[in-house]
């Protein structure tokens, strides 16, 4: 009797042993059926059998095997790796990978168009007619939508030349998307630095094996064009490539410039697709058919058959870090799944994390450097307004200057943006009578004012209440007042300053669909706003031709807090934001509102001093002893009962390890202290790089009886401390 292991999308640590039926022949990644209590799940088989102490006639069978490619070894080497390193159950990583149990199922059949048998004359077909013709000679089959799509036709077109007999009606299983990039179109015409990083880019692809690299290049120097032609070597060699972007809202630009080189949309993968969208997806990446995938962190761990180069595309981004359920940095993640398949991986960026650049600098990573803004133009201007002594008038939030060089900027016929990373009217509303304040009954969060919704609204839990016409305390009526701004407020003084101007504001609240957000960002690029009040979904991967003033209201919003990133994260953050003024032949200025213009980050921002910042952040987290020069894991503990999280994580504490090269802090009352109706506290293991961390934080947690009730959750090497 044959025995495998299988692993099944659960949160199990190990594969359990199953027999294999008579005349079914089983290798290591395949996808099967299994039983697991009263349930049949998919599994993957993960090697042989036999570990388990359990007498052949207790072990349950296989049912049966999925019609698809196995799931490669370098994948499910990289699933192993992310469970041990992140303290997570494997069966939590293969459910990552799993996500769509549907797909694993043969697809439905549909119906489709091929080139058909007629090869009369084609001189009196019309123009659409014969596009649709030329693309459709490559033999493959396409659905009417698709091949009118991709023609730039109606149906009718289709239909008439199936009528006709130049197209042939079969049926055959949904095609997935991106299966037909071509990588023989001529791309942009590349500068000699653009040519200089792709031709290293396409030799580290040519050459099969694993390097890592950072494409290191100012904002507009034509970054995306120079790894496209790695994409494009890629596929030469018959390989798939996965392209990482931290937020779905930047492949709206992006997919038109990959459409433009590669003649064929990507397929997309992110949570807003819809579950049929998903599962043919799924299917494509794991059959091999979608060629190039663009997707956000989770696309990391969909089964690609053969891939050939992974791009990590604004690699210091935050929005890497998946915070919840099974927690991992999906940028380190990369560099891990490239190692297992041999391939090469490419960090993207204009501002790169300090962990990226201590690897180059400690040359585990080659760096590519485009020092210039593409075509003719240049780096915009930084000018710092300060405003301590340039104030607002009261009760307003932009400085006499900036509102000068609006007007200026208007009249001169250019576009505008300001920055305010706050979403809504207000951030706080309290009582001007008692000072009672607005808090969230589930947070440890104020409420924010949102004027559009006429609500008082937590962005932490999605909690919301209406705003009362007197306070809940004292019953004073009309006696509640805003407090800060958000760009809802921010809106209020331009129309006051501006009533003329074209305004909007761009944020996830006013744009929460694909469509909404590209017509937003149509509208901007055809110049039909001239102010833009935005959030951080506007801060980089966005190119506006006319924009030429950009002003941020408050440049020292990131500074607050005890976070160690904070000055690289603000630093990241306005320098994507001013990135986006000048993209043209018209210059650029950027005007930063701040309290400190002689702070580190405002200094480094108005001399475009990037590499200086870098080295004195890195000195000084050299000398406290944090990464990436130490390690470092978050323990989060959490409840309902706020007693039992407090005793928790007070024997943890006590138990916590000490010694030579690792220290515990803690614990301590979470910045964040109640999040959804849980109490949570933290504690923070510091270790030098030679320790096994993972080893001691096991052996600690496993020395005490945790409580149902209390959930107690490993962050290795946390970004946030919230």
């Amino acid at each position: 009797m044959s025995i495998k292991s299988v692993l099944v999308p659960y949160p199990v640590e190990k594969a359990y042993d199953y027999s294999v039926p008579e005349g079914v022949e089983l290798l290591e990644g395949d996808y099967v059926i299994a039983p697991l209590g009263a349930r049949n799940v998919a599994g993957v088989v993960w090697g042989g059998g036999g570990t388990e102490k359990v007498s052949a006639g207790k072990l349950k069978s296989v049912y049966s095997k999925y019609d698809l490619p196995a799931m490669p070894e370098a994948h499910r080497k990289f699933l192993t790796w992310a469970a041990h390193y992140t303290m997570s159950p494997a069966g939590s990583f293969l459910k990552l990978c799993l996500s769509v149990p549907s797909a694993l199922e043969t697809p439905k059949e549909i119906k489709a168009f091929t080139i058909g048998d007629v090869k009369e004359d084609e001189t009196g077909l019309s123009p659409q007619a014969k596009r649709v013709l030329k693309i459709a000679a490559d033999g493959l089959a396409r659905k009417a939508s698709e091949l009118a799509n991709e023609a730039g036709c109606g149906a009718g077109v289709i239909k008439t030349l199936a009528a006709k007999g130049y197209l042939k009606e079969i049926t055959v299983p949904q095609t997935p998307p991106g299966r037909t990039p071509d990588c023989d179109l001529k791309g942009a015409t590349l500068s000699g630095a653009q040519k200089k990083a792709a031709d290293f880019l396409v030799k580290e692809v040519e050459s099969n094996l694993y390097g890592a690299s950072l494409l290191d290049g100012v904002t507009g120097s034509g970054k995306t064009e120079v790894y496209f032609e790695a994409v494009a070597a890629a596929l030469k060699a018959d390989k798939q490539a996965l392209i990482l972007l931290p937020e779905i809202a930047l492949s709206n630009a992006f997919l038109s410039r990959f459409k433009d080189r590669f003649g064929c949309a990507p397929a997309l993968w992110h949570s807003s697709l819809s579950d049929h969208m998903r599962k043919i997806t799924w299917r494509g990446v794991a059959d091999g058919q979608s060629r190039v995938v663009v997707g956000a962190r989770s696309a990391l761990f969909l089964p690609y058959k053969d891939l050939g180069i992974i791009i990590v595309d604004e690699e210091h981004d935050p929005a890497y870090k998946q915070e919840e359920g099974v927690i991992y940095n999906a940028r380190d993640m990369a560099v891990v799944r490239a190692h297992m398949g041999n391939i090469p991986v490419v960090l993207v960026s204009a501002t790169p994390s300090l962990e990226t650049m201590q690897n180059v600098w400690n040359e585990k990573y080659d760096h590519l450097h485009l020092p210039d803004r593409h075509g003719d133009a240049g780096m915009p201007d930084i000018h710092l307004i300060d405003l301590k002594k340039d104030k607002p008038e009261r009760q307003h939030f932009i400085a006499p200057s900036l509102k000068d060089v609006m007007t200026q900027t208007l009249s001169d016929k250019g576009q505008i943006l300001l920055f305010l990373n706050r979403r809504g009217y207000a951030p706080l509303t309290l009582c001007r009578n008692c000072g009672h304040r607005f808090e969230c009954p589930r947070c440890t969060a104020w409420l924010i004012e949102h004027k559009n919704t006429k609500k008082l609204h937590c962005h932490h839990c999605a909690y919301e209440t209406k705003i009362p016409d007197a306070c809940p305390k004292c019953g004073e009526a009309d006696s509640l007042v805003p407090c800060g701004p958000g760009v809802e407020r921010i809106m209020e003084e331009v129309k006051e300053y501006f009533p003329e101007a074209r305004t909007m504001i761009l944020s996830s609240d006013t744009t929460d669909t694909h469509e909404k957000l590209k017509s937003a960002l149509d509208d901007i690029r055809d110049h039909k706003i001239d102010i833009i009040i935005g959030t951080q979904i506007i801060a980089k991967g966005h190119h506006f031709p006319k924009l030429t003033c950009v002003g941020v209201i408050d440049g020292d919003l990131g500074l607050a807090g005890g976070d160690l990133r904070a000055s690289e994260r603000t630093f990241q953050l306005l320098h994507q934001v001013a990135g986006r003024a000048g993209r043209e032949s018209e210059k650029g200025h950027v005007y930063l509102q701040t309290f400190h213009p002689e702070s580190r980050v405002m200094k480094a921002l108005a001399s475009d001093n990037r590499d200086d910042f870098l080295e004195v952040e890195a000195q000084q987290r050299e000398a406290a002893r944090m990464p990436p020069f130490t390690r470092l894991a978050g323990i989060i503990v959490s409840g309902r009962e706020e007693r039992d999280v407090i005793t928790v994580s007070k024997q943890l504490g006590m138990s916590a390890p000490h010694g030579t090269g690792i220290q515990t802090l803690g614990p301590a009352d979470a910045p964040m202290y109640r999040l959804r109706g849980k109490y949570r506290r933290r504690l923070l293991v510091r270790a030098e790089k030679n320790i096994d961390i993972q080893k001691a934080i096991s052996h600690w947690l496993n020395s005490l009886k945790i409580p149902s009730a209390v959930r107690v959750q490993v962050d290795m090497d946390p970004q946030s401390f919230y």
